[in-house]
């Protein structure tokens, strides 16, 4: 392959827009079609980005597939429509990178997965390239904090009300609630970061008057014999996000973009020195190109599914869930 990598786009609605900005600033990265339904959809995207005006646009996808010369595609879409695209465009022997939640139920990422073999593809979950984040995975798989003995995460979003009336809240198109769409950053953060194999996991759920999840309150039992928690407030009047690891040699605590450490015996200090950061689009195109390892797999992805599944499940049931 040459430096240039040709990319498509299935979707192009905000967060598109978003992934657009980031890749015009790679220079190996060539944006050449776009498959998008909504006209106006369209427009937007062509008037933030005068630049995409030799950009081919589809609106059908498997057109954009079948006529166009491509290396990768990047898809932008409601989150039950991710499956079916994605198995399309690794079957046309193309590298992948999937919006959050990379799909709705356990046995689409199994099937992704096996798909995948032998190519690039990476779930969008940004946190794996922000410096703090980047921060506590090192720090635990330093092993300065010794055993991992209790995890706390927090969400707190005006996802509800934000919500009201779009794709979001339609099962058929969402797959789930807020639990299921920034929710999902939370628990594959937790995942990620330390490590950890839940084993069994309890939650209560709100519902209001949606038809989807809207606050969660989720406690685990991780395999080590680490405990932990996970609160999801999608009715709240701001966003907030914590995030709290204890072990038995010391604490690591992100409280909404601020990091602080503590070891045992000393005092707690804010983090200051972090690591360089980075994002999905650019490791997307450095791994197709060689340059770097996948930083976000699609590992990462089945995870937070199988746990949320188990979450719903429980909710649902009444009683706790074993995770196999």
């Amino acid at each position: 392959m040459s430096d240039a990598v040709r990319i498509g786009f299935i979707g192009a609605g905000g967060i598109a827009r978003h992934h657009m900005k980031q890749l015009l600033e790679i220079p190996e990265a060539k944006v050449v079609a776009m498959a998008e339904p909504s006209e106006a959809s369209i427009a937007k995207m062509v008037e933030t980005y005068p630049q995409l005006s030799d950009c081919r646009f589809f609106g059908d996808y498997r057109e954009m597939l079948d006529s166009q010369q491509l290396d990768a595609v990047e898809i932008h879409t409601p989150h039950t429509l991710h499956f079916a695209q994605a198995m399309d465009c690794l079957a046309k022997g193309l590298n992948v990178l999937i919006e959050k939640p990379m799909v709705t139920n356990t046995e689409h990422a199994r099937a992704l997965l096996a798909a995948a073999e032998g190519k690039v593809v990476i779930v969008s979950y940004q946190r794996h390239f922000q410096p703090t984040y980047r921060y506590v995975k090192q720090l635990i798989e330093s092993g300065a904090l010794g055993s991992l003995q209790y995890i706390a995460a927090l969400q707190s979003q005006g996802w509800y009300k934000g919500t009201r009336g779009t794709w979001r809240q339609d099962p058929a198109l969402s797959g789930g609630g807020q639990l299921n769409d920034s929710g999902s950053h939370l628990i594959d953060i937790l995942l990620w970061t330390t490590g950890l194999e839940p084993a069994e996991v309890y939650a209560t759920i709100e519902y209001y008057d949606a038809k989807v999840d809207i606050d969660s309150a989720i406690a685990i039992r991780f395999r080590n014999g680490a405990r932990g928690t996970i609160s999801i407030i999608g009715d709240s009047p701001f966003w907030w996000e914590d995030f709290s690891i204890w072990g038995s040699q010391g604490a690591v605590l992100y409280r909404n973009g601020k990091l602080y450490h503590q070891v045992l015996g000393g005092k707690m200090n804010e983090v200051t020195d972090l690591p360089e950061g980075s994002n999905p689009d650019r490791n997307f195109v450095n791994a197709i190109l060689g340059r770097e390892e996948i930083q976000s797999p699609p590992e990462c992805g089945l995870r937070v599914i199988r746990f949320t599944e188990a979450a719903w499940r429980s909710a649902r049931e009444g009683h706790t869930i074993l995770i196999d």
